[in-house]
């Protein structure tokens, strides 16, 4: 099994998208590349948020699937996962459609990922992710990744604490933008979310 990093800004977004809607689920993709020193190796780049309304299998979804792959491609990347945050807080297993979007995104790249939010370790400092890896039957969470001996990390480890600033005292999550957000209004950054770029990660 590859390793794979979760770089800053990807994880970032993922808990922008969750914040600006708390009562919905909202879902997106992870895009990223083989690491250069080893080919097992995965880098998590960024993260391009998808949906808060249309979140089952719809037109809209393989419309923002497509056009996420296309956006990925002209950045000389790969979409290599899926992520999920739930509306329930106790809500972390990845649901049948997860399991079907990463099942698409699984046909362009055999090692996809899927990231679902824990919303119980949400401002515990933690990762607060639950990582979902496909054994061959069916998606698995790794309950060991983000700890020390696990093959699944943060590239920052201040990611959790940095991106609770961000929403918190910056209310940054409210410039954030989906794939919905664009259908409603087509000026909406959504495939890079440019104004939400942190300039200043450690601090």
């Amino acid at each position: 099994m590859p390793s794979y990093t979760l770089s800053h800004q990807a994880y970032v977004k993922i808990y922008l998208h969750a914040a600006k809607y708390p009562h919905k689920t909202v879902n997106g993709v992870l895009i990223g590349k083989k690491g250069k020193s080893r080919e097992d190796s995965v880098a998590v780049l960024d993260a391009i948020p998808l949906l808060h309304l249309w979140t089952t299998l719809s037109p809209m979804m393989e419309i923002g699937l497509e056009l996420a792959k296309t956006h990925a491609e002209s950045r000389e990347l790969l979409v290599v996962g899926y992520y999920q945050a739930s509306e329930r807080l106790y809500d972390n297993v990845l649901p049948p459609t997860g399991e079907k979007v990463v099942g698409k995104i699984r046909e362009w790249f055999k090692d996809a990922i899927a990231l679902v939010l824990d919303g119980n370790k949400i401002g515990s400092g933690e990762a607060g992710l639950i990582p979902y890896l496909y054994n061959g039957v069916t998606w698995r969470p790794d309950v060991s990744a983000f700890s020390p001996s696990s093959n699944i990390s943060l590239e920052n480890p201040r990611s959790p604490s940095r991106a609770l600033d961000l929403i918190r005292n910056h209310k940054l999550h409210q410039q954030f933008n989906d794939f919905d957000d664009h259908l409603e209004n087509v000026s909406a950054d959504w495939l890079s979310n440019a104004a939400c770029f942190d300039e200043n990660p450690t601090a």
